[in-house]
């Protein structure tokens, strides 16, 4: 593929992800391409199969493209042709595939003639919950000759990818998320937000334990609602008081309502769904649960500690890099339903400990998580790349005033 490098070309940027919903690494993406300067790349998301629209709308930029591929589940060699054949008539300057599901991508990109290729690896998947699996840990290696630049989203990951991978250190940044601190913020009247988002018929002073991103089997939000029947069972003031939010959507909903009904919890769970207001509703929570098999960095975490909440989180992944057990919430066990039950408990029985995890929470994410300082991080590896093909243009603009979204 050749390239004629004018002094006004903006070069293109390609995002390659799996499918464009509701999801942390999305959002990341949705973040990403909103706060990069519009005169620094223009930017394409393909997704291998689909592109919900309603996702999509969150990118504020009229000038982005979304391709579909409607890959068949485990096919991605089927769609390698048509993707080439996109990346031909695009004619990028950078593909960025994200996470072993679209890794394949590079292929393509390679006979595409792309002449920078960046790959991030943001979490795990329930098939492949630490880095373990060989078909998956080989495919890896398999194409790292291929990537000029690999993310890691946490130091676990970035661990992961050196030492078993074997990417060179030199080759590996590790970037984490950013939250907008603007958007979810403590609330200034917090009563008002819980009058005007949580069911109208729980208790004026619920305790309110929440379960907030996608709802998938390595979320394993099953271990949060044992935790939480365990509690009722034990605590009489607990079983009055205290209140489930499920705040999010995704393809085990069914088995978490079923597990719900199963425990006697139906009429304390509250399902509120995918949301718009997610600042809103976590506003209105006292304690957020994420009882995840793995992770890599988590934007409800994240989200929660920037709105002031403390956070209860399994001990995998990247959860360490952000929860500050003692000070910012608790780390348990994972699959430990007795070790989340002992930590909710803790919070519901000293109201002084919830504030000051909370407060310190939101002080963690204000100083240590900026969006500001994630985008400065991705715009540095694609301003880098970016020279060593050849732009000039467009990469001189300061990553240090980068706009934190629209």
């Amino acid at each position: 593929m050749t390239r004629a490098r004018g002094a006004g070309e903006v070069p293109l940027i390609v995002h390659v992800v799996h499918r464009f919903d509701v999801g942390g690494m999305e959002n990341g993406v949705v973040n990403l391409i909103n706060g990069l300067p519009e005169g620094f790349a223009r930017h394409c998301v393909v997704a291998l199969t689909e592109v919900a629209s309603s996702f999509a709308r969150r990118i504020g930029r009229g000038d982005v493209r979304f391709v579909e591929l409607h890959k068949p589940p485990g096919q991605t060699v089927r769609v390698l042709p048509r993707l080439w054949r996109e990346l031909r008539a695009l004619r990028p300057a950078i593909v960025h595939t994200r996470n072993v599901a679209t890794i394949e991508a590079q292929l393509a990109a390679v006979a595409a003639g792309v002449p920078a290729r960046i790959h991030g690896e943001h979490g795990w998947d329930i098939g492949d919950l630490d880095g373990s699996n060989l078909r998956m840990l080989w495919l890896r290696r398999l194409l790292k000759p291929l990537v000029h630049r690999q993310v890691a989203l946490s130091a676990a990951t970035e661990r992961y990818l050196i030492e078993r991978v074997h990417v060179p250190r030199s080759r590996v940044s590790n970037i984490c998320n950013g939250v907008d601190t603007a958007r979810f913020a403590i609330a200034g009247d917090r009563e008002a937000a819980r009058r005007a988002t949580l069911p109208p018929h729980w208790p004026e002073q619920a305790f309110v334990v929440g379960l907030v991103g996608r709802v998938a089997a390595v979320k394993n939000l099953q271990l949060a609602l044992d935790a939480f029947a365990r509690l009722r069972g034990q605590d009489s003031s607990f079983a009055q008081r205290a209140r489930l939010a499920v705040v999010g959507d995704g393809p085990e909903l069914p088995a978490v309502r079923a597990r719900a009904s199963a425990l006697g919890l139906g009429s304390v769970v509250w399902f509120a769904g995918a949301r718009e207001d997610v600042a809103r509703c976590l506003q209105a929570i006292d304690l957020v649960c994420l009882p995840s098999l793995a992770e890599g960095i988590s934007n409800a975490v994240l989200e929660a500690m920037a709105c002031g909440v403390a956070v209860v989180a399994t001990e995998v992944g990247g959860n360490p890099d952000l929860v500050v057990a003692g000070v910012t919430g608790e780390l348990v066990p994972s699959a430990d339903a007795g070790a989340m039950a002992r930590a909710i408990a803790t919070y519901f029985t000293d109201a002084r400990r919830l504030r000051a995890h909370g407060a310190a929470a939101r002080e963690r994410a204000v100083t240590e998580f900026s969006l500001a300082a994630m985008l400065s991080g991705y715009h540095r590896i694609y301003a880098e790349q970016l020279r060593r093909i050849g732009f000039a243009a467009g990469t001189r603009s300061d990553p240090d005033a980068l706009s934190p979204g629209r």
